[in-house]
Order: C-alpha cells, then structure tokens, then sequence
C-alpha cells in the first residue's frame, strides 16, 4: 500500500511540474495579436506602420537592412549599421538601442521580455515572415 501511495505522489508531482512548465511556456509565447496592442499604445507616438512619423515607418522591417526605408532620413549611426533587424537585433534594439547601434537618435527602452517578444511577432507577421 505504501509503495501505491509513493507512486502515485511521484506521478502527481511530475504531472504538476510538466502542467506547471507548459503554463509558464505558454505566458512566454510570442503573441502577435498582443504584439499589435503593445506596439499601438507603445510604439505609435514615433511610428507608423506605412507613413514616416518622428521615426520610420515599420511595416515590413523585420528582414530589412537597419537604414534602408527609402522614404525616411535616417541618423548616419543608423545609415551606415550593418544590422538586418530579426528578433534578437529587435529585442535587443527594444532593450537598449545604443547597445545596437551607438549614435542613433532612438531614445527608448521596453523592460518587459514578453511586450518585446510580443511586438517582434507582430512584426514579424506584418513582413509575411
């Protein structure tokens, strides 16, 4: 009887570690529909996904060369880097932007992990990637 009710706790224990690792994996996942709502109440006072604003627009810049939206005048720091923007240069452009590329003229952190996962997804959803 005692070794049932050892085999039983030992089962319950992993089903609730495994249970406990999806639901923490699941907080984590990259959400582009939670992307969108983070970039509009984050990101759209300098942006715009397809007209310049104080910044570039950003509709199809994940993929894209840093410095190559034809139609925005970009800081020569920026002009000249050769960055191609994917998740990890845009999580850490979110995260400290002169880590990136020292001498832009981008002032802005985001500390939260998940709103930076969340918004690369976004765009990288809008770039069809």
């Amino acid at each position: 009887m005692q070794d049932n009710w050892i085999n039983l706790r030992t089962a319950l224990t992993m089903f609730i570690g495994v249970a406990g690792a999806s639901i923490v994996m699941a907080a984590s996942a990259k959400d582009a529909v939670r992307g969108r709502e983070t970039f509009e109440q984050r990101c759209t006072g300098c942006h715009a996904l397809d007209k310049n604003k104080v910044g570039p627009p950003l509709r199809g810049v994940y993929g894209r060369k840093a410095g190559k939206d034809p139609g925005f005048t970009y800081s020569d720091a920026v002009k000249n880097a050769s960055v191609v923007w994917d998740e990890s240069t845009l999580d850490r452009w979110l995260t400290d932007t002169e880590s990136v590329i020292p001498g832009n003229d981008m002032s802005f952190r985001m500390n939260d992990s998940a709103d930076r996962a969340n918004i690369i997804a976004y765009l990288k959803q809008l770039a069809g990637k």
